[in-house]
């Protein structure tokens, strides 16, 4: 063992530590009595979600609804996003995968409650990407060593056996693997593997598909497992990773980007585009595969197009002018409705890119939605927010709504600074968030911001103010819509800041 490696392995076993579990889970109370309500069964309807899955000895948060299990494509994600509610419950979201990995690196694609799947890959965030996430929270020297390992693995058996038209891409050979049920993308084709096995592509005309999504996915968990490696001192692994990271990212550009529609598709087995627009757009921008610049131009003609992915409620699972779009919606519809998972994910590239306005008017729309539906379902209709019936209690709408109200009014501890949030929700006197020894209260006269009891600043005007861990103020974020003023009082000292939508202000 190297001296790099031994010294690594004795500073993080010296200090495994659980993010929320040392300062106490976070809490939120507001006057609005429906808001609170629904964050209160929110919260309430994910502890009931905790529950044993096949041979794994300890509770892992379900999918919830009509889904007793857990899937490769959302699970670990959502471990995370609960992770200040339960550490221990986000590890339990990757180690369900890692430790029922086969011998030849394929993970299951679910876990559910007394069977393995492995009919599909079903990838879309990569485990690899929320793990390195949730490692820089508890700083587990042995979490990261299994990590590395198992997802290394993975990368080989994506490479040995989803890439059988020799391109360098990720291959959907199926429904199943992108999670797309019951969406045109796959009109007539398998919805999983012959044999329940992943190894193998249905004799489907067209397939297998050149998938830009889960090509992104590839991409992302090599990004991911290059930061692994650099943790770890492997610069020889670090500068594999990610050459192999950006070999696929340029092929995904090259070969499944369409400059006519601005739009990423499928390329089929005769190599032609799948040209329906649907939410694998979104993904491929979870990973950041493109650059500012063509972000914007998708950004602009797609997603942000009200004709197409800016709906009243975004974003739908295929364009609201795709004539592939299907109505009326059905349960369990990616061929258009919107989905709680893809709100879900909506964090992972939408700050990212800067959309900070735009992020907040979707997660508002969500939260409104879920407050007034009064239960957490899976699917909504993008145009007027309507809800499909199903059977309620389903953990990527709970989680949004959780997720969401933090991002939108609380406090929220990151890895080297603090987040404070600063607004109300409309028709609410007063909200109080606490988040470890950081506390925010928000009313009608501004926001008073607490760390360890001592107050650090008020806020007049609505944006997102970003501290050190000790509360030294570092910059100003425009998450409204529209200009603000704000006035921020730090001690003795006050400084007036106009902002326009999505800038930052250093401080």
């Amino acid at each position: 063992m190297s001296s790099t490696r031994r010294q690594f392995l004795l500073q993080t076993a010296a200090g495994v530590i659980a993010c929320a579990a040392s300062d106490g889970a976070p809490q939120f109370t507001c006057g609005n009595p429906k808001l609170q309500q629904a964050y209160t069964a929110a919260v309430a309807g994910l502890e009931a979600n905790l529950q044993s899955v096949f041979r794994f000895p300890r509770p892992v948060l379900l999918e919830g609804a009509t889904y007793a299990g857990v899937w490769l494509e959302c699970a670990p994600l959502e471990g995370l996003v609960y992770a200040p509610l339960s550490p221990d419950t986000a590890l339990a979201n990757h180690e369900v995968f890692f430790d029922l990995q086969r011998e030849d690196g394929y993970l299951p694609c679910n876990v559910k409650k007394t069977i393995l799947g492995t009919g599909q890959i079903q990838m879309v965030v990569p485990i690899a990407a929320t793990a390195w996430d949730l490692y820089r929270r508890n700083r587990s020297a042995a979490f990261l060593e299994k990590t590395y390992s198992a997802c290394s693995r993975w990368d080989e058996w994506l490479v040995r056996y989803r890439n059988t038209r020799g391109s360098g891409l990720c291959e959907a050979f199926c429904t199943y693997d992108t999670g797309h049920d019951n969406s045109p993308r796959f009109l007539g084709k398998s919805r999983q593997c012959p044999q329940a096995d992943a190894r193998i592509c249905p004799p489907d005309d067209g397939l297998p598909y050149l998938a830009p999504d889960l090509s992104a996915t590839v991409y992302g968990g090599r990004i991911a497992l290059a930061a692994m490696a650099r943790e770890m001192g492997r610069t020889a692994e670090e500068s594999r990773w990610l050459e192999s990271a950006e070999a696929i990212r340029k092929l995904i550009l090259d070969r499944l980007y369409d400059a006519r529609d601005a739009a990423f598709y499928d390329i089929d087995s005769h190599d032609r585009f799948v040209r329906i627009r649907g939410d694998a757009i979104t993904r491929v921008m979870g990973e950041h595969v493109a650059d500012g610049k063509l972000f914007d131009e998708v950004y602009r003609r797609q997603l942000h197009n009200p004709s197409a992915f800016w709906t009243p409620y975004p974003f739908p699972s295929i364009a609201a002018d795709d004539p592939a779009f299907v109505r009326p919606i059905p349960r369990n519809s990616w061929g258009g409705a919107t989905q709680a998972l893809t709100a879900l994910r909506t964090p992972r590239w939408m700050e990212h890119y800067g959309k900070y306005a735009d992020f907040t008017h979707l997660m508002t729309r969500w939260v409104e939605a879920l407050v007034r539906s009064g239960q957490f379902l899976q699917q909504m209709d993008p145009e007027n927010g309507e809800f499909s019936p199903d059977r309620g209690a389903y953990s990527p709408a709970m989680l949004a709504l959780f997720d969401f109200v933090w991002r939108l009014y609380g406090v929220r501890p990151l890895s080297n600074t603090i987040e404070w949030n600063c607004r109300l929700p409309e028709d609410t006197p007063s909200t109080t968030a606490k988040w470890g020894t950081a506390e925010l209260q928000n009313d009608h006269t501004g926001s008073s911001l607490t760390l360890a009891g001592k107050q650090i600043a008020k806020i007049h005007g609505i944006a997102r103010l970003e501290t050190t861990n000790d509360g030294k103020p570092l910059r100003l974020i425009a998450t409204e819509p529209r200009a603000v003023t704000v006035l921020l009082q730090t001690g003795r000292r006050a400084s007036t800041h106009n902002l326009n939508p999505d800038s930052v202000k250093a401080l």
